[in-house]
């Protein structure tokens, strides 16, 4: 089945604009006020930030001009040292939204992850968790790392990381993925900005987009019904037998796509690794197995 042609699930992808579009409308109303934004980079690859600027309908340029004011990340802001941390400072007296994304490194008091100096002092990741974690509206824990520990605190994890979820201590809206869909990321801060915290499931994570396994919308599911299965990469059968991870792992990627719905995993003949499930990596690998 071409999920893109299923009226059902293209509802479910367009499900996620249509909560944007409710949002940005608001603002332009001012029924509802942007708010202050905060995306950390702790422990990790960058790979979220580099994800959301791929984002399309909505792009990131309207992410940060209409939804809300990002006020701090380690990578897009134009100040830099000093007036770069100031600001971050100042954001923590205002009503905002904490966004981390990489995992907490916390040997050594956190001393593995370095994201400023201020004053003379090293401000590590783990403390501007730490205390933006304390104040913030809402925190969201962006990719496989921040919400699981993912890579980062892999094996043999000499840099003692942790998930912020399992680092702080209240609670953390989990969007895993390595890296995260950026619809996964701006959904869920539109979703709060107009109508507060999405239904979550036992996983702290947004049952829009983790409501279903890969496996339940692949597009080979038919195969997998038949019990016909691939036997080397290339083939266009299920490659559940190959160490496919899609009926395990919660997310729309069936639905939802990348790179502007162009393409997916299994879509380009790689099986699911489980980008998007607590234990990734370690408990995934290997990733292709016959």
């Amino acid at each position: 089945m071409d999920s893109r042609k299923c009226p059902i699930l293209k509802n479910k992808r367009n499900i996620p604009r249509q909560i944007i579009d409710l949002t940005i409308e608001g603002i332009d109303q001012n029924r509802i006020k942007k708010i202050n934004l905060i995306w950390l980079e702790a422990c990790g690859c960058s790979g979220n930030i580099i994800s959301l600027l791929n984002a399309e309908d909505p792009d990131v340029i309207f992410l940060l001009n209409q939804m809300v004011n990002l006020t701090y990340n380690n990578s897009l802001m134009a100040q830099e040292g000093e007036r770069a941390f100031d600001r971050f400072l100042k954001t923590l007296e205002t009503e905002f939204i904490l966004v981390v994304e990489g995992a907490v490194s916390t040997k050594d008091n956190g001393l593995y992850n370095v994201i400023a100096r201020h004053e003379g002092k090293l401000i590590t990741g783990m403390e501007a968790v730490t205390i933006a974690g304390r104040k913030a509206k809402y925190v969201l824990a962006v990719g496989s790392c921040a919400s699981y520990g993912g890579p980062s605190s892999a094996r043999p994890n000499p840099s003692s990381s942790k998930s912020v979820y399992e680092y702080l201590d209240r609670e953390v809206i989990r969007i895993p993925g390595c890296p995260s869909h950026p619809q996964w990321a701006i959904g869920t801060i539109a979703h709060i900005i107009s109508f507060g915290k999405p239904k979550l499931d036992e996983e702290n994570r947004p049952v829009i987009f983790y409501g279903v396994t890969i496996h339940d919308t692949c597009t080979r599911r038919s195969y997998f019904d038949k019990g016909i299965f691939a036997e080397r990469l290339g083939e266009k059968e299920c490659m559940f037998k190959l160490g496919c991870r899609g009926p395990i792992t919660r997310t729309d990627c069936p639905i939802r796509r990348w790179n502007d719905s162009t393409n997916w995993p299994i879509g380009d003949n790689t099986p699911c690794i489980g980008c998007a499930r607590s234990g990734f990596p370690d408990s995934m690998e290997p990733f292709i197995r016959y």
